[in-house]
């Protein structure tokens, strides 16, 4: 791998987008291409300073810290850099819902992971900042799985980010999906209170259990519509854990229609045939103040035209039976 070498040891000040930041998150985020083994290391045997002083890996950064780096070598510039299009050419700054100080909120497409990693070169935030160069900072402030789409909110200040952090612990945001399930749900309104268990299965994939041993979980689900075999619910969430909606709807016996993790396969297939192609899943409205200026802020992405699409086929089909 052709590298290049510092010779000097180099010198910075910590500004607003560092400021509050694990030491060990900010030269992984400044020294790109230099394993993180590499630079735990580093602090390990003292060669970074903070003030000129030996820091551990956890130590949070403050305004102003002087940061000393020592000589290192970083990986050189790639001359194939990756494209800033994936395939499909989606482009994320047109799907950009929300952009004001401290905050962005994007229009997350189904299919496209927040991160990369396990084989996907570009996640959202790697591309967007391919995108926004100009960016200094751009951090999500929350995820959503890789199959669902809409809002997604990221932060483009350190304050930001922390305050959105603060807000979604006392939960003091309110998130909406629309999610279409399989079977005739009758509930105009239904509180599940199903604690989840995180594990990884024997491929070493991610997975959660509805478990009375794991972490307190709280999803509010409202009837929107009904089909013969199909139901359109709202879901606020009251805690984020990992696949929530997912789990507690499957563990109701209402799985969502196309999910290839916890809903039914056979019928997942037979509904692939038909046009639906991914899971039906989307968030479409957070409610919420801005983390800096206090403004009541409603985001909201419409539901995408291959789910649209495929609720009008399913008033097609029905109406073809009356």
């Amino acid at each position: 791998m052709n590298d290049l070498r510092k010779e000097s040891v180099t010198y910075l000040k910590v500004d607003e987008s560092g400021a509050g930041q694990r030491i060990d998150n900010f030269l992984a985020r400044h020294l790109k291409g230099v394993p993180k083994s590499h630079l735990y290391r580093i602090l390990r045997s003292g060669e970074v300073r903070v003030n000129k002083g030996r820091v551990d890996a956890a130590r949070k950064l403050e305004l102003g810290d002087e940061i000393r780096i020592p000589p290192i070598r970083v990986a050189a510039p790639q001359m194939n850099r990756p494209s800033v299009l994936p395939k499909g050419g989606i482009r994320l700054v047109e799907r950009i819902l929300y952009h004001n100080e401290g905050l962005l909120v994007l229009d997350k497409p189904a299919g496209m992971a927040v991160h990369g990693g396990s084989g996907v070169s570009l996640g959202v935030i790697e591309q967007l900042r391919l995108e926004m160069p100009e960016q200094r900072f751009l951090e999500l402030a929350h995820r959503l799985d890789r199959e669902t789409s809409g809002v997604l909110m990221l932060a483009t200040k350190r304050s930001a980010l922390v305050a959105l952090h603060d807000m979604m612990r006392a939960n003091q945001m309110d998130k909406r999906y629309f999610a279409l399930v399989l079977g005739r749900w009758t509930d105009a309104l239904r509180h599940i209170k199903q604690p989840l268990h995180k594990y990884l299965n024997a491929e070493g994939e991610r997975r959660v259990l509805a478990s009375a041993d794991g972490q307190s979980a709280h999803t509010v689900f409202r009837l929107q519509r009904n089909w013969a075999n199909f139901s359109l619910l709202e879901a606020e969430l009251k805690t984020g854990r990992t696949h929530q909606i997912r789990v507690h709807l499957a563990h109701a016996g209402f799985p969502i229609a196309g999910d290839d993790k916890y809903g039914d396969f056979t019928r997942n297939k037979a509904l692939a045939k038909t046009g639906l192609k991914r899971m039906f899943l989307h968030a479409h409205r957070v409610s919420i103040k801005h983390p800096l200026s206090g403004e009541m802020l409603i985001l909201e992405a419409p539901l995408p035209a291959e789910l649209a699409d495929f609720l009008l086929q399913l008033d097609r089909d029905e109406h073809k039976t009356l």
